[in-house]
């Protein structure tokens, strides 16, 4: 099976952000409407976003249609990395930046951050990771569809994945954090019946939390005897992946506002087997510095 990657990591429009001439006054700003205005200006009206596949883009344009002050605003297209490196280039300077966030993440354990108020409610509030499986998965993988619905873990599980990736392999990460968390292992696994070397297809997404829950899914079905691989694609192609019985399985659809559209046009051919994890959040993000709280602090392009 073959999937159509349309994943672009964009660093030319992300390098084309570079914040210039923000003095230290305008980085740090003020409640004031004139300090507003140049928080605003030095933004250029930009904010910095990740792969333009992301249902977290699809929300933050929702978000600059939803606030009269957002007017001639634009979310730039990049990548989750790309999105990183500009974030750390403007901390080291303690320049002004928005970017498009959402936790579990490791940025939030490495940079003072926090996510400016949404009044609208455009981002929702808590979200919820689910797993999904394709229809007969029960029947020709009991194993597997048995597992992967008792597979549930925490935030702070995802993070400290994450947080280890960033000097090992997800799949060295995920080996590590199911040798430390042993007894949460066992739960999933506890009474199942091993198979033989059976193949299993997890569709992912090319983000760090997905990779992070999908090499953890991955290591513990391997345990279980199956040959594993893991399918990073666009989330519209992982929905229908998992719709059309071409992918086995996800563990990695937002709900209930980020993924909501694929989800609500799939939701029919689809086992939802509910939330794997509880907790998770998107929204606008600034480095704490900033001294900005909301969304509305913003002020529209004239």
């Amino acid at each position: 099976m073959k999937y159509v990657k349309t994943i672009g990591a964009t660093f030319g429009v992300a390098a084309s952000l570079v914040l210039a001439g923000c003095g230290d006054n305008t980085s740090q700003g003020t409640k004031s409407n004139e300090e507003q205005v140049s928080i605003s200006q030095a933004l250029d009206y930009t904010i910095t976003g990740i792969e333009p596949g992301a249902g977290m883009m699809q929300l933050t344009e929702m978000a600059l249609n939803e606030y009269e002050n957002l007017k001639g605003w634009k979310v730039s297209e990049s990548s989750t990395a790309g999105m990183l490196t500009m974030l750390d280039k403007a901390i080291q300077s303690e320049e002004p930046i928005i970017v498009t966030g959402w936790n579990p993440h490791w940025k939030f354990a490495t940079y003072d951050l926090k996510y400016l108020e949404d009044p609208k409610g455009t981002f929702g509030e808590v979200e919820n990771i689910n797993t999904i499986v394709r229809k007969d998965l029960k029947e020709e993988h009991p194993t597997a569809y048995e597992m992967l619905d008792r597979f549930y873990w925490e935030p702070e599980d995802m993070e400290q994945v994450m947080l280890d990736a960033q000097t090992v392999t997800f799949e060295e990460a995920a080996k590590k954090w199911a040798e430390q968390n042993q007894e949460k292992v066992n739960e999933w696994m506890e009474g199942l019946q091993s198979v033989n070397g059976e193949k299993f297809e997890l569709v992912s997404t090319p983000w760090e939390t997905e990779e992070a829950s999908s090499h953890v899914v991955k290591f513990v079905l391997e345990q279980l005897g199956y040959d594993v691989t893991i399918t990073p694609v666009d989330p519209i192609i992982m929905f229908q992946a998992i719709a059309n019985g071409e992918g086995d399985a996800s563990v990695a659809p937002w709900l209930p506002e980020t993924h909501r559209s694929f989800y609500e046009q799939y939701k029919d051919d689809i086992i939802d087997l509910g939330e794997n994890l509880v907790g998770a959040k998107v929204g606008l993000v600034v480095p704490s510095y900033m001294d900005i709280d909301s969304i509305e602090d913003l002020e529209p392009k004239e």
